[in-house]
């Protein structure tokens, strides 16, 4: 079941405090209020909503005009309690939840479903379902787990053959989940668009000798977000 995040997590007892400068309430949100879209945004397997890289580019997204909503999954947001540590579960099993985060976000401007690594593939898992029933128009995975590390045959594509969704995927050239020499390769579909972070990795940092910064890396990528967006919307 998905758990709304607001001043308390449903069913826990315990106050959660938001991160400096971000405003709690049923969503972990950024961005100005007139924000002409919005992002739904789904954290990776391993790290919160309140990752410093998800942290980072809702600030950067914000600046540039973009509202961000931040959610967690079930078993992540467990974690905040205290209690045992669960890996997170299968692709799968997350779908319900991810649809139920988007029937919670209020009224408001056009929305684009997303998230972080596991996030993004989840989201990608819904989009189309979502996209039809006009409810998002749009989707963006950054870092995309193409396929698990050094395990190139084991693709999670299948469903981007024959996505209609309008997407982006923000890349680094890198990232071990997903080169870019091998998702060139891919028979994707043609309404996926793609945005490579110079000698990225999979948060999108480069080499330090590669002469790019996860700064430039991180302020290309909201560019690329907020453009997309623009384009949904005009």
């Amino acid at each position: 079941m998905y758990a709304r995040l607001s001043p308390r997590w449903a069913g826990d007892s315990f106050p959660v405090q938001a991160p400096k400068g971000l405003e709690m309430t049923e969503f972990l949100r950024s961005g100005p209020a007139d924000a002409t879209v919005r992002l739904l945004c789904a954290h990776g397997a391993g790290a919160a909503m309140d990752s410093p890289f998800l942290n980072t580019l809702a600030t950067l997204l914000a600046e540039r005009g973009v509202g961000v909503l931040r959610f967690e999954f079930a078993y992540m947001a467990a974690r905040r309690t205290g209690g045992r540590r669960k890996p997170p579960p299968k692709a799968e099993r997350l779908m319900d939840e991810y649809r139920a985060a988007v029937a919670a976000v209020p009224p408001g401007p056009p929305l684009i479903i997303g998230g972080k690594s596991m996030g993004g593939r989840v989201a990608s898992m819904v989009a189309d379902e979502l996209h039809a029933q006009g409810r998002i128009s749009g989707l963006v995975c950054l870092g995309y787990p193409f396929h698990p590390p050094k395990k190139p045959e084991q693709l999670r594509t299948q469903h981007l053959v024959e996505l209609v969704c309008p997407a982006l995927i923000v890349q680094g050239e890198r990232d071990p989940f997903g080169r870019r020499g091998e998702v060139e390769a891919l028979s994707l579909s043609p309404a996926i668009g793609l945005h490579w972070a110079h000698d990225g990795d999979h948060d999108l940092g480069p080499r330090g000798a590669s002469g790019f910064t996860r700064k430039g890396n991180l302020a290309a990528a909201a560019d690329a977000i907020a453009a997309f967006g623009a384009g949904l919307v005009r």
